[in-house]
């Protein structure tokens, strides 16, 4: 199994990232979208993988933290819970959040996830009691200098940013919101978007206090 991927980054495309190592072998990998927020374009970069084997296809997951991909394998393994819900979870919190939020019993942080109702929140408050008791989860940095690049249109970037949200189960209006209120607050900060993950790491923020 692919466990760590090193090399440098070629493409960015959220959620979306390739990564080609020295041997020249370039990888496909989808992340987290904080994890992909804080990778840069040309740069070198090592990921924590998970292979996803399925009949149609091998899909190759990433984290910038070994603790978050503990976790996602973990989430895996419970009934009902795949890797495109895995992922959404991972996207709306880190491993660090999920732990507390599992420790403090918080039916509603889990219910703003998309795809997950009052249900299925409940079973994974319970499931992942166990799981996750004895690990040892480190927080995820959230701050980086990113990548600027020029050539991407406010056009361009806005639509990535919304295919890569509603990939990950978030709705069509609950994007456009974010997209809109993120877009609100940079325009009265002296500090431009320039780029797809910038514009993207702050609609996250956004959807946090939805």
């Amino acid at each position: 199994m692919i466990g760590l991927i090193k090399g440098q980054v070629v493409l960015l495309n959220a959620p979306m990232a390739c990564v080609l190592t020295a041997s020249g072998v370039g990888y496909e990998i989808e992340l987290p979208l904080p994890a992909f927020c804080q990778l840069q374009m040309h740069t070198e970069a090592s990921i924590w993988t998970h292979l996803h084997v399925r009949e149609d296809a091998q899909l190759l997951y990433g984290f910038v933290d070994k603790s978050n991909r503990d976790v996602f394998r973990k989430l895996i393994k419970i009934n009902g819970v795949g890797a495109k819900m895995a992922l959404a979870m991972l996207s709306a919190m880190s491993a660090a959040e999920l732990k507390m939020h599992v420790d403090q019993d918080s039916e509603a942080a889990l219910t703003r996830i998309p795809g997950i109702g009052k249900k299925t929140a409940q079973r994974l408050l319970i499931e992942l009691k166990d799981k996750l008791k004895d690990m040892e989860i480190s927080a995820v940095m959230e701050d980086g200098q990113l990548f600027m690049p020029a050539a991407n249109t406010e056009a361009v970037m806005i639509a990535e940013v919304e295919a890569a949200l509603l990939s990950l189960g978030y709705r069509d209006k609950e994007a456009q919101q974010a997209i809109k209120a993120a877009r609100a607050d940079q325009a009265g900060s002296e500090e431009a978007m320039l780029d797809t993950q910038q514009l993207l790491k702050a609609t996250l923020k956004q959807l946090s206090n939805f």
